[in-house]
């Protein structure tokens, strides 16, 4: 088998982890650094891809080994590759972002992170790496597609009311409020929200609640209606 010289950088992968727990802040997950470099600095879960696994399986797998967190459907982001990036060489990373609801999630340091912990998306510490940048663009992609993709509902429990809905939209998008009624009629207009009953044992008068009707999704996707899911969930900001 033929040896060709030549630089060979290493790869690693970072997964920017958006949570939400119904207030009013997005969070995101972060690690402590067990170890150099940048020990005891802030960063995103992440490491070397190993040279059997494809890069999503890497992400995956680095996720689960350093914050005990699993079973997420991540998306690849970016691939961030400056030199210098990385003091300890030539290290070109591969991005990756997913969404969350906490209460499914719970986190727990091991590998090389001695914390782990749920930031408020609005009040970050000082991150290692260029991992800075890398949460910019996580946030602003997700904010451009949960205006025309339903991704939305990966941060909401499996049944959930109007309000919960409007107030995550509110919360991803950095909008102080919507207009109720506007919002009710243009997501409902979809089809993709299935009435599953109300609210049970609420000091107020129970709400309708709701789940993510996948079927009716897919059916229009594949009619190439996303004119309809456009309209509906490009809210004007």
């Amino acid at each position: 088998m033929p040896t060709y010289e030549h630089p060979r950088p290493s790869v690693t992968v970072d997964v920017v982890v958006f949570g939400y727990d119904g207030g009013s802040h997005l969070k995101l997950l972060l690690i402590q650094r067990g170890s150099e470099p940048f020990q005891g600095q802030w960063a995103l879960p992440g490491g070397f891809v190993e040279m059997d696994e494809d890069l999503e399986e890497g992400a995956l797998r680095e996720l689960e080994e350093e914050t005990g967190v699993k079973d997420l459907f991540v998306e690849q982001l970016y691939t961030f590759g400056k030199p210098g990036r990385d003091p300890r060489g030539r290290v070109i990373s591969v991005a990756h972002y997913a969404l969350v609801n906490l209460s499914n999630h719970p986190a727990a340091a091991s590998s090389d992170a001695s914390r782990v912990e749920w930031f408020s998306l609005d009040d970050l510490p000082e991150l290692a790496f260029d991992h800075d940048q890398i949460i910019e663009l996580a946030t602003s992609r997700l904010r451009a597609k949960v205006r025309y993709q339903p991704i939305g509902f990966e941060l909401l429990p499996e049944e959930f009311t109007l309000g919960e809905l409007q107030a995550l939209y509110e919360t991803v998008l950095g909008v102080p409020e919507f207009n109720k009624r506007n919002f009710r009629t243009r997501i409902l207009r979809t089809g993709i929200l299935e009435e599953v009953g109300r609210q049970k044992n609420v000091a107020h008068r129970p709400a309708t609640l709701y789940r993510f009707n996948e079927v009716t999704y897919r059916r229009l996707v594949e009619q190439r209606d996303s004119g309809v899911l456009r309209r509906a969930l490009d809210f004007e900001i």
